[in-house]
């Protein structure tokens, strides 16, 4: 399952973030430090045509995809020298798929802040920093086993040490790994890595809906602007009226459901399912992905004993109101081994 790792400097928001995501009771108390261990937990990704495309099979179970996230330690400066908790919380980071970081928008002295009070131009800059920090130190410690390996002549290593002698003058400057230009090969040699600053961001700009968000810089995208703790405590009620609550605030921010949508985005995900009478059931892929990987994230012998996909995009199943009246009317396709499943198709693997 892809992981997402809830990041930010002490007492931002990150643990009660963490109990909206989840429903979860997490320990939420006024001082840095308070999540030391990583609490993880496995959040449903919204998907309203799972019922629909239920109620039209009569589906005995409905089953959503899901992304699990972890709550991490919160980080200092200094962390990439192993400040506070930062050995922990970068090794936390590493096994995450993709970031989302904790911003705290609003003015409070009752909540206590590492800087002393919240600066989100800064309090960014300061995480961004310190992942830069570790890579570099990564790299430097990588560079020399490179070059002793291309006494050998073997091409890639020739191809990795071209690459880390661009690549190191970069973060120097201070630019995420993530904003560094490589080729297909280079791309696929960086990835092994597995680099900090490399990592896809999304920003949570935690905020108040009745007082003024503090100023963040514009260029950082993508960004979410969530009243935190307003959102933890709507995640106690029943959905229609935790919406109802949100929309009746005279400046509404971004939803939780809209914060999982975004990290779905973020990893560059799409969505294919299956319904029937047994069950109606999301499943993951990453875009791009053709039917026989596809159906092998079902089970791996339809994968290699893949034949045809029977393929009708969901809207079109609904209104036909069933699979066979789909293929009555022209709906349904056949679709063999080069295609690619995009999100929202509702797919029959045919295997031998």
């Amino acid at each position: 399952m892809l992981s997402i790792g809830i990041v930010g400097l002490p007492n931002v928001g990150k643990s009660t973030l963490f109990k909206a995501l989840t429903k979860r009771s997490v320990d939420i108390q006024n001082y840095p430090f308070c999540t030391i261990e990583p609490n993880i937990g496995i959040v449903e990704v919204p998907d309203v045509r799972l019922a629909k495309l239920a109620k039209m099979s009569n589906s005995a179970k409905i089953v959503p995809t899901a992304i699990q996230f972890t709550d991490i330690a919160g980080l200092v400066k200094g962390a990439s020298q192993g400040e506070g908790l930062g050995n922990q919380f970068l090794a936390n980071i590493r096994e995450a798929d993709a970031i989302v970081q904790v911003v705290r928008a609003f003015s409070d002295a009752s909540v206590i802040h590492v800087s002393g009070e919240p600066k989100p131009k800064d309090d960014i800059e300061i995480i961004a920093l310190e992942l830069i920090l570790k890579d570099l130190d990564t790299l430097k410690k990588h560079l020399p086993k490179v070059e002793k390996n291309m006494k050998g002549g073997d091409k890639d290593t020739t191809i990795e040490h071209a690459m880390l002698t661009r690549l190191i003058p970069f973060l120097e400057q201070g630019q995420p790994t993530k904003d560094f230009e490589v080729s297909e090969k280079e791309k696929e040699l960086l990835t092994a890595l597995n680099l900090l600053s490399a990592k896809p961001v999304l920003y949570i700009i935690n905020c108040s809906s009745n007082k003024a968000v503090l100023a963040y810089p514009a260029h950082i995208k993508p960004a979410l602007e969530i009243d935190v703790r307003l959102e933890n405590e709507l995640s106690e009620l029943d959905n229609e009226v935790a919406e109802e609550m949100r929309q009746a605030l005279p400046h509404p921010k971004n939803s939780i459901d809209e914060l999982i949508s975004a990290c779905y985005t973020l990893l560059g995900l799409d969505t294919f399912l299956t319904t029937g009478e047994d069950e109606t059931r999301a499943w993951t892929i990453t875009i791009g992905t053709r039917a026989p990987q596809a159906a092998g994230k079902i089970h791996s012998d339809f994968e290699k004993g893949f034949i045809r996909a029977d393929v009708v995009f969901w809207k079109d199943l609904l209104k036909a109101g069933s699979w066979a009246q789909a293929r009555e009317k022209g709906l349904l396709r056949t679709e063999g081994k080069e295609y690619v499943v995009k999100d929202g198709d509702v797919v029959e693997f045919k295997t031998n």
